[in-house]
């Protein structure tokens, strides 16, 4: 059975890829990675705070307006919880690419075109295969247009592809007003790949002791319906590779993201939660759906369930949207 991809231009043995967690901190993690099975590993962010050094800067502009109101102070985390320094950062780098066999992509968190792209650089050089750019900006200026944050991120895509010859992948979030178009314009900008959803972690109150309480919550299966979505919308209208991310629990996550076109599917919570084996796991089910499916290859059947085999898309969304509403049943 032929489980082969291509990913940006990388052949992989198949199509899971261990997504940046803490779990890809480690060297030790990434090799146990590639004996459970993964194709290609995403290495931790490194923040562009942490690359400029700009932390007062940062703190400042996350605790304007705040002084009035004490119990918001603690909203933002301290820059320096987030520090672990570049120099780390690509030792651990070059000691993952010379570890395993497998691409070991590295992983930008950033929102400027200024201050990183030298790291950038210095990520390729370091060994990385390919570069995944993750787009976090939350727009606390309010003046800020929409057509000017898209901008912002094209420029920063445009910027870094003129720095490095890997690829370059882009996280994008699910929160553009027109996600399609500005895929479509990652594609035009270079983009190599497009990561569908980047998950923004939002905090929450604690009404008793009127304290900010931060507690990242894992991805469920139940939140697979965004970018698998997009993912169907998307395929064979860019260039770029896709790939999936958010929710996959277990094997039938995988096989419905390559049903709708992924090239890849990431995954993170499930190793989280179950363990770095458990990418055996989903090996295991996605071989015995597609031998139980009769298929041979992925590239039989990938992008089968993609909205490209509709013959009017718009239809087929707003016909599925009321067919939604009209069969649920209220108990």
């Amino acid at each position: 059975m032929d489980l082969q991809t291509t990913y940006m231009g990388l052949k992989l043995k198949n199509p899971l890829v261990a997504s940046a967690s803490p779990l890809t901190e480690e060297v030790d993690n990434i090799k146990r990675m590639e004996d459970a099975g993964a194709a290609a590993v995403v290495l931790f962010s490194l923040f562009e705070e942490q690359v400029r050094r700009e932390t007062a800067v940062a703190d400042d502009l996350t605790r304007l307006g705040t002084d009035s109101f004490p119990e918001a102070l603690n909203f933002f985390p301290e820059m320096s919880d987030l520090l672990i320094g570049p120099e780390r950062y690509l030792d651990i780098l070059r000691r993952a690419v010379e570890s395993v066999e497998i691409p070991v992509i590295a992983s930008l968190n950033g929102c400027s075109t200024e201050g990183w792209l030298d790291y950038a650089r210095y990520m390729q050089e370091a060994g990385a295969q390919a570069l995944e750019l993750n787009l976090y900006f939350i727009p606390a200026d309010f003046t800020v247009s929409g057509q000017e944050l898209e901008q912002r991120y094209l420029q920063v895509v445009a910027a870094i592809k003129k720095v490095v010859t890997i690829p370059v992948a882009v996280k994008l979030s699910p929160y553009f007003s027109a996600t399609g178009h500005m895929a479509q314009q990652f594609d035009a900008a270079g983009a190599d790949a497009l990561v569908l959803f980047n998950r923004f972690y939002q905090p929450d109150f604690n009404i008793e002791g009127l304290q900010v309480v931060s507690n990242l919550q894992l991805s469920s299966a139940q939140e697979i319906r965004l970018p698998l979505l997009w993912i169907a919308m998307l395929y064979g209208r860019v260039q770029a590779s896709l790939a999936a991310t958010t929710g996959v629990e277990d094997a039938a996550e995988v096989v419905k993201y390559i049903l709708a076109g992924a090239d890849v599917v990431m995954t993170t919570s499930a190793l989280l939660r179950h363990g770095i084996d458990y990418l055996g796991h989903l090996l295991d089910g996605l071989g015995n759906w597609m031998e139980r499916k009769q298929f041979s290859s992925i590239s039989q059947w990938r992008g089968s369930m993609s909205q490209r085999q509709v013959p009017d898309p718009a239809a087929f969304e707003r016909a599925n949207y009321i067919k939604m509403l009209k069969t649920y049943r209220v108990h």
